[in-house]
């Protein structure tokens, strides 16, 4: 019978001996990307973590953006959430989880605190997004279906194999990291719901319960035998069904090499809309708009269609919201969101969010939306986004990288002189 754990072990072992340059420039590429959207989910927050960090001890990890340094663990739980806050970090619609907050966070948090080489440290980024991935796939769709959600479940494996693979690892102790990570992984997607601001709560306890489960890595304690796929395991417990050959299959892609990038600053699961919407921008008169339609595929409609905005965090993750915003302003950067809109607010609660059976259907493979807008004199305007801007099928320009980082600079200068978005 297959041992699932040392399976997997032994792919992340083979895999780990055989990292090609582009991928390595690919996790640097990532790292950077991490800095950017960290350093002003940094700035926005500062005020809400002072309480902690007068408490938090000190130590040699860094807190991206403060001048304070703390233990690692802390200081994995701060930037993991600092470096959700913004919907702005990287992700990939085949797992459906976001990466960089809890790897990158889980793996610089270790590297403060141990000797980790350039080399070792991307390394871990590359393991420890293929791992958080190849998980996720797996089970997916059936793990968000029961309200998991990815990114604090999978992401706490893959921070801790990320964490593991910077830091040193043989198979005995890398079985020993699933394990824990397995023990620890946890995340609902209720915690988004009713404008919750704890969404990257999630990815924070993720990259802090990663790092605690590669510490424990070295320590020699005998683990179950088969942690992820024994009847009482990982994926039995959090999944109607899993694939083997997804999670282990050695001819398949690097999974960093399949994440998205994101220009738009709300929920992935809007993207395509909000492209369109953005497409219709200048094709329409917004005061003749009546109302508009949205299809996509069903795990793009639940929890994404409410036209009740609750605060910023509420906006974000509301397709109606993004895709006002795409009709009225032609943009769906953190300017759309923050501070929030009237005009947006009241458009959106014309915007219909429905199932296309037909899109579900090419879902993962394309996260597709069609966009119709119904004018007042009766004409209707349409657009389709099959791949969004940021996906490795539509990458974003260095240009377009180049505006993400100059917006997220401007958006870290405004709020550190008290200005407003």
């Amino acid at each position: 019978m297959l041992n699932v754990t040392e399976a997997f072990a032994e792919y992340l072992l083979d895999r780990a001996a055989g990292i090609p340059e582009a991928v390595l420039r690919k996790a640097e590429a990532c790292r950077q990307d991490y800095l950017a959207v960290t350093a002003a989910g940094a700035v926005k927050n500062r005020e809400r973590w002072e309480p902690l960090l007068r408490r938090a001890p000190a130590g040699a990890a860094e807190l991206i953006g403060y001048p304070e340094r703390t233990d690692g663990k802390t200081a994995a739980l701060i930037n993991g959430f600092n470096a959700h806050a913004l919907e702005l970090d990287d992700g990939q619609r085949f797992a459906m989880i976001h990466l960089g907050a809890s790897v990158i966070s889980a793996i610089r948090a270790a590297a403060d605190e141990h000797p980790v080489g350039e080399e070792a440290f991307l390394t871990g980024i590359v393991l420890g997004y293929e791992a958080a991935c190849r998980t996720a796939v797996a089970m997916q769709p059936s793990h968000k279906n029961r309200g998991y959600h990815t990114a604090g479940t999978c992401g706490t494996i893959g921070s801790a194999v990320g964490t593991a693979f910077a830091l040193g690892t043989d198979k005995a102790r890398l079985c020993r990291v699933l394990a824990c990570a397995a023990g620890s992984a946890a995340g609902m997607l209720e915690i988004q719901e009713q404008g919750s601001e704890l969404k990257p709560w999630n990815l924070g306890r993720a990259a802090m319960d990663g790092y605690a489960a590669a510490a424990m890595g070295w320590a020699a304690f005998e683990p179950p035998e088969d942690m992820l796929g024994g009847d009482r395991g990982f994926f039995r417990t959090f999944a109607d069904a899993f694939d083997p050959e997804k999670l282990l299959n050695q001819n398949g892609p690097w999974e960093i090499e399949r994440i998205y990038v994101k220009p738009y600053a709300s929920c992935r699961h809007s993207h395509s809309a909000v492209e369109a919407a953005i497409r219709l921008h200048g094709e329409i008169d917004p005061a003749e708009i009546d109302r508009v339609e949205v299809r996509t595929y069903r795990l793009g409609v639940r929890g994404h269609d409410h036209t009740e905005i609750r605060g910023v965090a509420s906006a974000k993750l509301s397709t109606p919201y993004a895709v006002a915003a795409g009709l009225l302003r032609g943009r769906a950067d953190l300017a759309a969101f923050e501070p929030l809109d009237g005009e947006t607010a009241e458009l959106a609660k014309r915007v219909r969010v429905t199932e296309d059976p037909a899109l579900t259907a090419e879902s993962p493979q394309k996260r597709v939306a069609s966009v119709r807008v119904f004018l007042k004199d009766g004409s209707v305007r349409e657009r389709r986004v099959d791949y969004a801007k940021g996906e490795p099928e539509n990458p974003m320009t260095p240009e377009e990288l180049a505006e993400k980082n100059r917006m997220l600079l401007e958006y870290a200068k405004q709020h550190e002189s008290g200005g407003s978005t």
